[in-house]
């Protein structure tokens, strides 16, 4: 079995981890999550982080074969649709996005002819479907429980589980958004539990745990298992649903998913031009 060399790039203004993933020998590569920058308060988006991706894949000699969103992410915008012009590759999602499309068009008031099927995406993949990259394959597991689309993909000794665990003094993701559900999390993260214990995990986010110095954003299956603050240790469900359900009724929402969402459900396209040929991001008040 050919295991993937992988080159992570840390995004410190979302905390958020894209992760290249290639086969060493055939060059063919994945990007996982890509950001696009985006400032708030002036409405602009720069290429910064994208542009980093495209120097590792053109110094090294790799052809990219897919760009996949492990969700429809609301800490971020993705730089899915640059990277694609720019390098080329096929845009991957779960299939079940058309949910969260169905429950976010609405609270963005979406044009009439936005789509709710996933169309806007390349390919859509079920949970089981396998994907040839070079001598590899890129197998996909359905985490869901942060969003229903929530898509872990498995290649060689590594899986990139997206925001459904964090490291192991972390914990693990919240699930009080619109089609979150803790008992789906905890169930997807017992399946990934089952996958041996030396697989590498690749996160998508580090927050930095109190106490520590340094971000990180890998561990192993054997580490979360025995560490995770939240569901590790063999942690039974009925505690773990009670944890997430608490504390998720703390937290503050992300301070990019208005503009993240709305972006991100249509594969990192921007919502079509006004009639004044200005493309704008709405926010909707009090609708989460």
């Amino acid at each position: 079995m050919t295991n993937p060399t992988i080159k992570s790039f840390f995004d410190d203004s979302t905390n958020t981890i894209t992760h290249i993933a290639f086969d060493p020998v055939q060059k063919q590569a994945a990007i996982f999550d890509p950001v696009l920058d985006y400032c708030a308060a002036s409405g602009r988006t720069h290429t910064t982080c994208a542009d980093k991706l495209i120097d590792f894949v053109r110094e090294n000699g790799l052809t990219v074969q897919y760009i996949i969103e492990t969700h429809a992410h609301a800490d971020h915008l993705s730089s899915a649709p640059y990277l694609k012009e720019a390098l080329g590759g096929k845009t991957i999602v779960g299939a079940q996005i058309n949910q969260v499309q169905k429950v976010f068009g609405p609270i963005f008031n979406a044009e009439k002819s936005f789509k709710t099927d996933g169309s806007q995406f390349d390919i859509l993949v079920n949970d089981g479907d396998v994907l040839p990259l070079g001598d590899m394959e890129i197998k996909a597991m359905h985490t869901p429980g942060h969003t229903p689309a929530c898509m872990s993909f498995l290649i060689g000794n590594a899986v990139f589980v997206g925001d459904t665990l964090f490291m192991p003094d972390f914990g693990t993701a919240r699930c009080d958004f619109p089609g979150g559900c803790a008992q789906d999390l905890y169930h997807s993260i017992q399946k990934l539990f089952a996958l041996p214990d030396d697989t590498r995990v690749m996160l998508c986010h580090d927050y930095k745990a109190p106490g520590r110095d340094e971000y990180k954003w890998e561990t192993t299956i054997g580490e979360e298992k025995a560490h995770n603050k939240h569901v590790g240790s063999d942690a039974d469900m009925e505690s773990f649903v009670k944890m997430r359900t608490e504390r998720d009724a703390q937290l503050n929402m992300p301070k990019l998913i208005l503009p993240s969402v709305q972006v991100n459900i249509r594969a990192g396209e921007m919502p079509p031009a006004d009639d004044n040929g200005t493309v704008y991001l709405k926010i909707p008040v009090n609708a989460l």
